[in-house]
């Protein structure tokens, strides 16, 4: 995959950032469009979601990232490997979650993953975050019952923060009795996981999954 120069992060609450998303045509996507939804929010470039694909043929795959070269580079790369349950969205997900989720078949979205995302350390950006509570009432509206949310940070604040946010709303429960997991859950590390680990620094992470639907 070739590199691109690439801002580190971006002001998601900037006017550039509040266009709404026009979603795509899901049948000219996925080969099925009713299989079982993994949603990554903050893929970055997409390396996650490019080895999750052909380990797990019967999911599709969506990474939404809000740096636009990062989704061209992930999207080459799927055409690439000719994966038909992959795809990869530029949009600010606090704006698109319900479009995207709206405009795909009911009852398809089985597992959200937020991995590593920007730590906004000043005060005065924490507002930035991704994971705010009108997220976490998104995710749980079209979560289906049971479905798994994974978070996971190298830096013990956004952990917490995050999964405190989660912990707090009724429709979620943590999984787990340990303070945070001591592995992933899931068939894949990120490229960031992978190099914390071999620093030998600590991984927060943490699963809730959805026990219950709030009347609304």
């Amino acid at each position: 995959m070739v590199r691109v120069r690439v801002r580190q992060h971006v002001n998601p609450l900037s006017y550039a950032y509040q266009t709404p998303i026009v979603p795509p045509t899901w049948s000219q996507i996925y080969t099925n469009s009713a299989q079982p939804l993994h949603l990554d929010i903050g893929c970055a470039w997409g390396r996650f979601l490019l080895q999750m694909a052909p380990i797990e043929p019967e999911w599709n795959f969506l990474g939404v990232e809000i740096r636009e070269p990062l989704v061209e580079g992930a999207l080459a790369e799927r055409d690439e490997q000719q994966f038909s349950n992959l795809h990869f969205i530029f949009c600010n997900i606090n704006h698109a979650f319900a479009p995207l989720l709206d405009s795909l078949p009911p009852g398809v979205l089985h597992r959200v993953s937020i991995q590593f995302p920007d730590p906004w350390f000043k005060k005065r950006h924490q507002k930035r975050r991704v994971v705010q509570p009108e997220l976490v009432e998104k995710v749980a509206k079209y979560l289906v019952p049971g479905g798994m949310v994974f978070l996971q940070s190298d830096v013990h604040e956004v952990a917490v923060e995050m999964r405190d946010r989660f912990a707090e709303h009724p429709s979620f429960a943590r999984q787990g009795s340990e303070e945070w997991l001591p592995e992933n859950p899931l068939p894949v590390a990120t490229e960031r996981e992978q190099s914390t680990l071999e620093k030998n620094e600590p991984v927060y992470r943490v699963v809730f999954l959805k026990t219950r639907e709030i009347p609304g």
